[in-house]
């Protein structure tokens, strides 16, 4: 069961997902692996006393991460452009040239090899489920095929990344605290990132709801789960089209809490009340964004059922009119769609540029992975995309490939 960020507060129950696949990136070999993929429930409960999110269900005994996992966005063009210019960022932000760098859930370690291809640095990625690229050796980039565990402390850093990763932790109470012993007495900047909650609730993003996130953090519950393991919080971000939430933290010099700041505050990009109030700690201004968020909380309860019953009636009418089509995205927003959806034989296929993926069945409904090039023999009636920021490149692949089909945003 996950441990919530704020133990002493109320729990108010949003929804339930029953047997919904455990790992949306995990690629199956066959279409009968892939329908028999294991299934856990997902029932989900938000925290009004700190604005958190997560999973009462969630059993970390089904998780399991090796190296079939996949879940690399590097692919894509407009996700790289997102990438590089969040290295640039840091290297610029944070001086780093000939630096330290520590990434905690590298991956297949493309993020880690960009800082420190940019400016000279030294990188140490820790993933389980890293794979060597055959034949590719990356410069000043050292890979351990391992969690990132108190064994790995002694490693000195100036920046120590962990992106994505947050989330997948059943304690990250504990997590953040082994985090803190890690930096000790350094300078280290720590950068988090995690989806955006707010994303979630308010925009009523019931695809990104997947059972291997058992932690959905705002920008409330994230900076307070560092401001309470001694850490100052520097900046809290909405990032990637609101999708994305970042956090910049430097360890206090004594290791106690830091007081709230009644000082003015921005962020990098200022435009949420809830990254404001994050950064600032203050009471009245954090009552008064978790008062908004709980509404947002229930609102998004409230929704789920409507969008989802919604798009099950859509594909069935569709299946009805003879029309068949595929789903643009193999990464956790497609599995949870097509599960959620209950999608039939009307979703021929399921598309996705990572060639890693190609090929391999989604979890829980069994379609198949393939490549845009494959729609030029697939001719489908329509294309559902589930990321809206990615639609102006999947129109441009459907373009190359000569398929003219209808674009659905789910």
């Amino acid at each position: 069961m996950t441990k919530p960020v704020c133990p002493d507060s109320d729990v108010i129950h949003l929804i339930d997902m029953m047997q919904m696949p455990v790992h949306c990136n995990v690629l199956w070999p066959t279409r009968e692996a892939a329908l028999s993929a294991p299934r856990g429930d997902i029932r989900l409960g938000y925290l009004p006393g700190c604005g958190h999110t997560y999973n009462l269900a969630f059993d970390p005994s089904l998780m399991e991460y090796t190296q079939e996992y996949e879940n690399s966005l590097h692919f894509s063009p407009r996700f790289q452009e997102y990438a590089t210019a969040l290295a640039d960022g840091l290297v610029e932000k944070y001086d780093l040239r000939d630096k330290d760098i520590v990434e905690i859930g590298a991956g297949k370690g493309d993020f880690l090899i960009m800082l420190c291809a940019m400016s000279g640095n030294r990188g140490w990625g820790y993933d389980p489920s890293y794979v060597p690229e055959p034949g590719y050796t990356a410069p000043n980039v050292t890979f351990v095929q391992d969690f990132y565990t108190e064994k790995y402390l002694d490693q000195k850093a100036d920046l120590i990344v962990c992106r994505h990763v947050l989330e997948h932790i059943e304690d990250p109470d504990a997590f953040i605290a082994q985090v803190r012993r890690a930096v000790g007495h350094q300078q280290s900047v720590v950068f988090f990132e995690v989806p955006n909650a707010l994303w979630t609730l308010q925009r009523g993003g019931i695809w990104d709801i997947i059972y291997e996130h058992c932690s959905y953090f705002s920008p409330l519950s994230l900076a307070a789960l560092f401001r309470r393991h001694g850490f100052e919080v520097l900046a809290v971000n909405e990032v990637f089209g609101g999708q994305f939430l970042t956090i910049e933290a430097r360890a206090t010099a004594d290791g106690r809490r830091p007081a709230a700041d009644d000082g003015p505050q921005a962020t990098d990009h200022g435009e949420s009340a809830f990254a404001l109030a994050a950064v600032s700690g203050r009471p009245s201004t954090v009552a008064a964004a978790l008062g908004t968020l709980e509404s947002d909380a229930r609102a998004f309860a409230a929704a789920y059922h409507t969008k989802r019953d919604e798009w099950r009636a859509r594909l069935r009418e569709l299946a009805a009119a003879g029309k068949h089509g595929v789903v643009w995205g193999a990464g956790s927003k497609g599995v949870t769609f097509l599960n959620a959806a209950e999608a039939g034989g009307e979703i021929v296929a399921i598309v996705d540029i990572n060639p890693r993926k190609q090929g391999k069945y989604i979890a829980g409904t069994g379609q198949q992975i393939v490549a845009p090039a494959r729609l030029a023999d697939l001719r489908p009636d329509f294309v559902i995309i589930m990321n809206a920021n990615y639609r102006d490149e999947i129109g441009r692949m459907l373009a190359e490939v000569g398929v003219e089909a209808e674009i659905l945003v789910a």
